[in-house]
């Protein structure tokens, strides 16, 4: 299983990463922000992309909707701290498979991702 991770923190990005190797998914890429994946995804394919909400140059959602806009169907996990209801909505309706809410355990993030893909490694 191979996951990109987006996020314009690299700490957070390790942190995402160390927890997916828990998961037992070791194949990861990642990328600074929204334009940075789209590039990414145009050589490359994946079996989730794990989507932060607030980045520059190009949001999670706006990145969401161009990835669901140029017909990418990989299934998408918003990972944010934003847990306003109208947010998940919004996520949701613009092609987000799941949302995952910062500060979030290993297990929590390895369920996420098994939901959307299926059984993990």
């Amino acid at each position: 299983m191979k996951a990109l991770v987006v996020d314009d923190s690299m700490t957070i990005r390790r942190i995402v990463i160390k927890a997916l190797g828990m998961a037992g998914i070791n194949d990861t890429a990642e990328a600074a922000d929204g334009e940075e994946a789209i590039k990414t995804l145009q050589g490359d394919t994946f079996d989730v992309i794990l989507l932060d909400w607030n980045m520059p140059k190009m949001t999670g959602i706006e990145t969401l909707k161009t990835l669901r806009g140029n017909g990418n169907k990989t299934p998408v996990i918003m990972v944010t701290t934003e847990a306003e209801k109208s947010r998940v909505i919004e996520a949701i309706k613009s092609g987000a498979n799941d949302y995952l809410i910062k500060p979030f355990s290993p297990d929590q993030l390895a369920a996420k991702v098994k939901n959307v893909v299926g059984a993990v490694a």
